[in-house]
């Protein structure tokens, strides 16, 4: 989540249901019981897509196969930590297809890969996300598409 806001990461263990704008973070540990059927069924009223995290360094899976069933929302896949000395990126995707989700995601919090990805599949049409800010200051500036052509760096 602080990587989709921008923040710097530290360490954050969501202790209970967390809303920030419209990002809805719940505790992992719902994933490792029975609440986890009734999270998706309940947050699910309040969120478009649901996520379902997992950490590319985990061991085994965190959820039951075919648990997307019971949400009447989309839910999508995101395989964290893509970067990791010991991540088995694949193995994660496919306990998340297992699970339900149709389409994946593979990031990393820290090099920043993927989480693009994501907020431009979140993205409404009225939605103005931070590099199309920074990029329309650039193009303001005469920096943009064509413009650096006539501009030479030298390293």
């Amino acid at each position: 989540m602080q990587a989709m806001k921008g923040e710097k990461i530290t360490y954050h263990k969501t202790q209970y249901v967390n809303h920030f704008d419209v990002i809805i973070d719940t505790p992992g540990e719902y994933a490792e019981t029975k609440e986890l059927s009734a999270a998706l069924a309940i947050y699910g009223c309040e969120a478009d897509i649901i996520g379902l995290l997992m950490s590319a360094i985990e061991p085994f899976s965190l959820y039951p196969p075919n648990v997307v069933s019971v949400s009447n929302r989309e839910v999508v896949g995101v395989v964290t930590k893509i970067d990791h000395w010991a991540a088995d990126p694949e193995q994660a995707a496919e306990w998340l297809r297992l699970a339900g989700c149709k389409k994946i995601f593979f990031t990393s919090a820290y090099t920043g890969e993927g989480i693009a990805d994501i907020l431009e599949y979140l993205k409404q049409p009225v939605d103005i996300l931070p590099w199309e800010v920074a990029k329309a200051e650039y193009d303001k500036l005469g920096f943009g598409p064509g413009e650096s052509e006539k501009h030479t760096l030298r390293i």
